[in-house]
C-alpha cells in the first residue's frame, strides 16, 4: 500500500517521481532536491470494480422528523399505513434512486416492496 514519505533534511512531503538515468522511481523533496529510492512500487491504488450497495443507515427518530415526506405505504412488520421516506445519501456514480422508508409507528426500516427482489438495496 502506498505511504507518505517525508524529506530527512527539511520535513517536507517526498513526491514520486522516475529518474531516467538510474531508471527507477525515487521519492523526491521539491524543496531542497533531496530524494531516496523508493522501495514499494505501489504510488497509487484505483479500484475500479467496487460493489457496495446502498445501506439503510441510522433511522432512529426518523418518524418523527417533520421535514421528511410521508407515504401511505404499508410496514412489512405491523401493516401500518403511514411512513416517512428519504433516498440514499451515498455519493457515487452508479447510485439509483433508491427510496427507504421508516414506519411512523414501529421505527422499521424498509424499501419498496413492488421492487423485484434483486433490485432491492440491503436493509
Amino acid at each position: 500500500m502506498a505511504s507518505l514519505h517525508f524529506c530527512s533534511e527539511c520535513n517536507n512531503l517526498l513526491y514520486p517521481k522516475a529518474d531516467p538515468q538510474r531508471r527507477i522511481m525515487v521519492y523526491a523533496c521539491r524543496i531542497c532536491h533531496y530524494d531516496e529510492i523508493g522501495e514499494n512500487k505501489c504510488v497509487y491504488r484505483n479500484d475500479l470494480l467496487t460493489v457496495t450497495k446502498e445501506q439503510v443507515g441510522v433511522t432512529t427518530d426518523l418518524g418523527s422528523d417533520p421535514t421528511l415526506a410521508h407515504s401511505n405505504i404499508p410496514c412489512p412488520n405491523c401493516g401500518h399505513e403511514d411512513a416517512v421516506f428519504y433516498q440514499d445519501q451515498s455519493k457515487r456514480k452508479e447510485t439509483r434512486m433508491i427510496l427507504f422508508f421508516v414506519c411512523t409507528k414501529c421505527n422499521t426500516s424498509f424499501t419498496d416492496t413492488s421492487l423485484p427482489v434483486d433490485n432491492r438495496p440491503d436493509t
